[in-house]
Formats: structure tokens, C-alpha cells, sequence
């Protein structure tokens, strides 16, 4: 009896010792645990509840590809997830001598809704943006137009540096702003030697009433002068919207490598493209 006595003595002391240390060790939990509210802002109480961070299983996965990304045809720069814009965001330069159609030229790109808008002046500059949509993705076109008169030489470094293609364009009524196409590549070259180099004769509505003779000479000269320039040629008219939203088109597959169906024409008497 008194072995048993004393085996249930020990028992019970065993118990109230581990229940003894439970108790203090929840003490000690409950103390950190309020201390942790307090810092955190938060009124600790017995139903406090705790924001933890969201496993990483849980959080929201990237945006699937969609099918065009999936082809060569989409350039790796438009791949993009639910964080990031697909705004892409590309400068172009538009040069050549005065009153041969380039504010015409781009006012008839950029849209209806700018045509009573006089594009941003900076530095006497013309700058007009447009935006389009391709594969999914958007893409801004901020167009810097030089003015083309005595003061084109301050223009030309802020309107050449880090645009990805530049328009150079001569009057096809006019041989004279023909023959100064090649200053202008020269002098854009000193600013920027990767640009997509573009030649484009405006006013093709007017050409075309020339004699076809003139005609001749005058798209002859134009295809050399692309040739030298290693551009590619277009004959355009802003009036009558003839190759200007094509050439925007040309630059977009040039830039991403997007297919480009668009064939040669040089039948003259017929808006010209050279590639």
C-alpha cells in the first residue's frame, strides 16, 4: 500500500510540474505574441488574428502566352505579365527642306482627331505621337519632325539620337529637295548609324501630272539615290492617304521582324515601292 501511495505521489507531482511548465511556456508565447501586436499597430486580445504572407503557390500566376507569343513572329520585348505595360514606347525622325508635305505627311498618319492640333513644338521641333496595337501589344510612335530651315543643324541631334527609323523625304514635283536627300542622311548619320533609313516622295498626286517623260527621269533618280542611301523608297501622297499608313506598316515588320507581304511596283505613273 504505501508503495503504491508513494507511486501515485509521484505521479501527481510529475503532472503538476509539466503542467507547471506548459503553463509558464504559454505565459512566455501569449507575452511575445502581444509584444508583436503592439509593434505591428495592432490591439492584441484573445481573437487577434495574424496577415501572413501569401504562399508562394497562392500568389496569382503570370499571364499565359497568348497565341501569337508563341510564334517567331513576336519579338521577345512584348512578352510581358500582369505587372508590366506592353507599351512600347519608339521614335522616329522625319527630315528633309521646307514646304515639301512632311507636317501634312504626318498629320495624315497620326489621325482625324489631330488634324485642328499643332504637334508639341520643342526646340523647334514638331513632335506628334500615335499609338497602334500589334499582336496583342501596343506600340507608341513619338514622330520628330526637323523643320528643314537655317536652324536644322541645332535640330537634327535632338531629333536623330535613339530613333529606331528615319524619313527622308524630297518633293517629287521639286528635283532640287531630290538632290538633298544625301546631305540630310549624312548629317542624320552623325547622330545615329542603326536607324532604318526610309526615302519618300511626297505629293504623288501632283507628280503624276508631269510628263511621263519627267516622270521617268525623276523616279530614275529617286531609286538610284534610295540605292545609295540603302533605303528603302516610296512614293507617297498625304492628300489621298497613298502609302503613308503602309510605310508605317514597313517600319513595324522591319523593327520586329513581322512578316511583310507588300511587293515591289516600279511601273511609273503608279505610287513606286523600292526594297
Amino acid at each position: 500500500m504505501s508503495q503504491q501511495f508513494s507511486r501515485k505521489n509521484g505521479h501527481s507531482f510529475t503532472r503538476r510540474r509539466i503542467n507547471n511548465r506548459v503553463s509558464l511556456l504559454r505565459r512566455c508565447i501569449l507575452r511575445a505574441l502581444n509584444r508583436f501586436l503592439a509593434c505591428s499597430g495592432q490591439k492584441p486580445g484573445a481573437n487577434a488574428t495574424y496577415s501572413m504572407l501569401t504562399p508562394r503557390s497562392a500568389l496569382p500566376s503570370p499571364r499565359p502566352p497568348l497565341e501569337s507569343d508563341t510564334g517567331s513572329s513576336r519579338p521577345s520585348v512584348f512578352r510581358t505579365n500582369e505587372l508590366d505595360t506592353d507599351l512600347v514606347s519608339l521614335k522616329i525622325s522625319l527630315l528633309g527642306d521646307c514646304q515639301i508635305g512632311k507636317t501634312s505627311f504626318l498629320v495624315k498618319y497620326v489621325g482625324n482627331e489631330k488634324e485642328q492640333q499643332v504637334g508639341e513644338q520643342r526646340k523647334g521641333l514638331n513632335q506628334m505621337d500615335k499609338t497602334l496595337v500589334v499582336s496583342g501589344a501596343r506600340i507608341s510612335y513619338c514622330i520628330w519632325e526637323v523643320q528643314g530651315d537655317g536652324k536644322s543643324e541645332e535640330q537634327l541631334p535632338m531629333a536623330c539620337k535613339d530613333s529606331v527609323a528615319i524619313l527622308i523625304m524630297f518633293d517629287l514635283t521639286s528635283r532640287c529637295t531630290l538632290n538633298s536627300v544625301l546631305g540630310w542622311y549624312k548629317e542624320a548619320r552623325k547622330w545615329n548609324q542603326t536607324a532604318i533609313p526610309v526615302l519618300i516622295g511626297t505629293k504623288f498626286d501632283d507628280f503624276i501630272q508631269l510628263p511621263i517623260d519627267m516622270q521617268w527621269t525623276i523616279a530614275s533618280e529617286a531609286r538610284t539615290y534610295a540605292k545609295a542611301l540603302n533605303a528603302t523608297l516610296f512614293f507617297s501622297s498625304a492628300t489621298y492617304n497613298i502609302n503613308v499608313n503602309k510605310i508605317f506598316k514597313f517600319i513595324t515588320a522591319k523593327l520586329f521582324d513581322l512578316p511583310w507581304t507588300v511587293e515591289r511596283n516600279l511601273n511609273v505613273g503608279e505610287p513606286i515601292i523600292d526594297f
